[in-house]
C-alpha cells in the first residue's frame, strides 16, 4: 500500500467503490457524505450525475482541510428516466424486467477535491449495458442469489449479474461498478499523487 504526499478521502459509504480504489494501492480513509440525492426539477442525468460528485467531495471536504478527496455518483438510465437503487427485491425484480431487450446507459459521475485549494476536476463517464430477453423467473433467481438492492439498475456485473446482459459498450468497465479508476488515474496523476 502506497502513501500519497497528501491524504485521500473516498467519499463514500459504498463498499463496491471502496473495493474498486483499494486496486490501485493508495492509502486512503472513507468518509460518508450526507447530501440529498432527490433529483431538482427538469435536470438532466448528466447534470444531476455532475452535481451530487461534486456535492459530495464537498461535504466531505469540510471535515478534512488537507486532503484530496473524491466523490463520485452514478445514474442508471432506461428510456430517457433515472432508475434509483432499488432498495427492495419487488424493485429490484421491476427494474431488470423493465430493461428486458433493452439498452441501459449508465452515467457515473466522478470528481477530485482538493480540499485545500477548493480546486477540483469533474468529469461524466459513460457506460452502456444492453440486456438479454429476461423473464421473471430468471429475474427472480437473479435477485434472490445477489440481492443487488444498494446498486444502480439492480445488478452486480461484477457478479452473476453479467448473465443478465447481452453486451457491454465502453472505455472503463469499473465505471459501471461505481468509480471510474482509468479516469480516476488522470485525476490522481494531475493533482500530484505518485501511483505505484
Amino acid at each position: 500500500m502506497t502513501t500519497p504526499s497528501r491524504q485521500l478521502i473516498l467519499g463514500s459509504s459504498s463498499p463496491h467503490r471502496r473495493a474498486l480504489l483499494e486496486r490501485l494501492s493508495l492509502a486512503f480513509q472513507s468518509d460518508s457524505p450526507a447530501v440529498d440525492e432527490t433529483p431538482l426539477p427538469d435536470e438532466t442525468p448528466a447534470d444531476y450525475v455532475s452535481r451530487l460528485s461534486l456535492a459530495k467531495a464537498r461535504a466531505v471536504a469540510t471535515r478534512h482541510g488537507d486532503a484530496l478527496i473524491i466523490g463520485s455518483d452514478q445514474a442508471a438510465i432506461l428510456e430517457g428516466r433515472i432508475l434509483g437503487k432499488p432498495g427492495s427485491a419487488e424493485r429490484a425484480v421491476e427494474q431488470l424486467l423493465a430493461a428486458s431487450g433493452k439498452t441501459v446507459k449508465f452515467l457515473t459521475g466522478l470528481c477530485l477535491l482538493d480540499s485545500r485549494s477548493g480546486e477540483y476536476q469533474l468529469d461524466l463517464v459513460p457506460y452502456s449495458v444492453d440486456f438479454r430477453e429476461l423473464d421473471k423467473s430468471t429475474v427472480e433467481r437473479y435477485v434472490a442469489r445477489e440481492s443487488p438492492l444498494d446498486c444502480a439498475g439492480s445488478f452486480k456485473s461484477e457478479g452473476l449479474g453479467i448473465t443478465l446482459f447481452r453486451a457491454l459498450r465502453g472505455e472503463d468497465p469499473s465505471a459501471l461498478i461505481g468509480l471510474p479508476l482509468i479516469r480516476l488515474v488522470d485525476m490522481l496523476k494531475g493533482a500530484g499523487v505518485r501511483l505505484p
